[in-house]
């Protein structure tokens, strides 16, 4: 109960970190993904381009955030642009590795036949390859986001705002109460947020799309809906 009274009497201030935290987010996975996604694309015409790219990616994934957070400081101050760029960084690995692992693993009689349609690389990539792959895409967006959603309650060590401030501030003045009215909604936010995104992977794959025509055809043979 001692909880609930905390939480319902600072509901405003949580709403606002809230909505400073989904801001930090939305913003960096967008980003993520104007940049992740065509280089993915274009480091599939290079296998040596692909190990490198792939191997910066990995090697920033694995720098403690709280340390790239460090680092960018000197360069960019503190507030929400070294936050951001540090978010965009850590969601390239992801969104970089599922474009180019989707691209590289379309069928090639697929390609083989828009080939013989007539269609030019560009066509085969926009009309074959991405609808082909657009799963393993959403796949990895996914991924980048809850994960990025996590990162970002860090961010509020250099002035980033968001939720991560009620956690830190709390655990700082040993406060639980104040500690879990930041916890909860951030656990909430990835929960619902991953499962949503893997709502909309699911509607996505071609596989799945068969399997349920499948079903429902049958389903009109025996006469039902």
């Amino acid at each position: 109960m001692e909880f609930f009274n905390y939480f319902f009497t600072r509901y405003e201030q949580i709403g606002r970190l809230l909505l400073e935290h989904v801001e930090v987010t939305l913003i960096a996975v967008v980003l993520a993904v104007v940049i992740g996604l065509p280089v993915g694309i274009l480091i599939t015409k290079n296998e040596t381009v692909a190990k490198i790219v792939l191997y910066i990616v990995g090697i920033i994934q694995t720098v403690p955030s709280i340390a790239l957070f460090g680092l960018l400081i000197p360069i960019m101050g503190i507030g929400n642009k070294p936050a951001i760029v540090a978010l965009v960084l850590y969601g390239q690995l992801p969104i970089i590795r599922n474009v180019y692992t989707g691209i590289k693993n379309v069928d090639p009689a697929m390609l083989e036949a828009a080939r013989g349609m007539g269609m030019t690389g560009l066509q085969i990539l926009w009309r074959v390859q991405i609808p082909a792959t657009f799963s393993i895409i959403l796949g990895g967006i996914r991924v980048a986001t809850v994960a990025l959603i996590g990162i970002a309650t860090i961010a509020s060590f250099i002035g980033a705002g968001g939720l991560g401030d009620m956690i830190f501030r709390g655990i700082s003045t040993i406060n639980f109460n104040m500690v879990l009215s930041g916890a909860i909604p951030v656990a909430l936010l990835a929960l619902g947020t991953d499962y949503g995104l893997a709502l909309l992977e699911r509607s996505a794959d071609p596989m799945q799309k068969s399997k349920k025509g499948s079903a429902h055809k049958r389903a009109q043979d025996q006469g039902g809906y």
